[in-house]
């Protein structure tokens, strides 16, 4: 299992441009990581983040980019967080497949930041978010079905270094708080039953992660509105 711990190290992030993977690659610099930003179309002005346009879907790209060059070297770690809309189930496992199978190459852990529907309810832990209309009205039923498809891609490859985040039910921009709920297979929810997490928390959680990874290959986090202790 590999870590990315308080020493500098190299991250790609694929989706380095949408509202989660700039939010990781933001974090990542904040604690000195050097960022690989792999998008269709990346720019950044900052010198520890180094632009390389790749298409998800062109496996040798991935594996080419990940694999280090002349102005980079090899990866210690990759963050996907790619996604489509609307949804593309067969795109979102291949893309998933191709990374892991490039990274497995190199040797670099792989943290998805997937779906929340791949979640147990926490109303009926026999039922997927997916499949749970309190959480996923119709209309988000293809994106929360693609999300457990991806899961199940990762879970064919029991020998590889990855983990699944799930995120809760909702994730937006908002505040960097540093605090975060931590769980594995089941949706969290407060004492109101909402549940959410600012993409900037979530990105706390994604450094935090791959700096001191746990056993489970399947965790979620939310948000912590409790008071930090003295």
């Amino acid at each position: 299992m590999t870590t990315v711990g308080t020493s500098a190290r190299t991250i790609a992030v694929l989706g380095a441009t949408g509202m989660v993977g700039s939010r990781v690659t933001g974090e990542a610099r904040s604690r000195g990581h050097r960022v690989l930003a792999l998008a269709r179309k990346p720019a950044s002005d900052d010198p520890g983040v180094t632009p390389v346009a790749v298409d998800v879907t062109d496996a040798g790209a991935v594996r080419q980019a990940l694999a280090g060059s002349a102005s980079h070297g090899a990866v210690d770690a990759v963050v996907l967080t790619v996604r489509t809309d609307p949804a593309d189930e067969d795109f979102l496992v291949g893309a998933t497949r191709t990374v892991l199978d490039a990274a497995a190459r190199t040797g670099a852990r792989v943290l998805v930041v997937g779906g929340a529907g791949a979640l147990r309810s926490p109303g009926d832990p026999a039922l997927l978010v997916a499949d749970d209309p309190a959480y996923v009205p119709a209309e988000f039923r293809a994106v929360a079905a693609a999300g457990v498809a991806q899961l199940r891609a990762c879970r064919e490859r029991p020998g590889d270094d990855w983990v699944y985040l799930s995120p809760p039910a909702l994730l937006e921009p908002g505040r960097r708080t540093g605090r975060y709920r931590r769980g594995t297979g089941t949706l969290l929810t407060d004492a109101d039953g909402r549940s959410w997490i600012s993409a900037e928390d979530l990105a706390v959680a994604v450094l935090d992660e791959l700096r001191s990874p746990g056993v489970e290959r399947h965790i979620t986090v939310a948000h912590d509105d409790r008071r930090p202790s003295r």
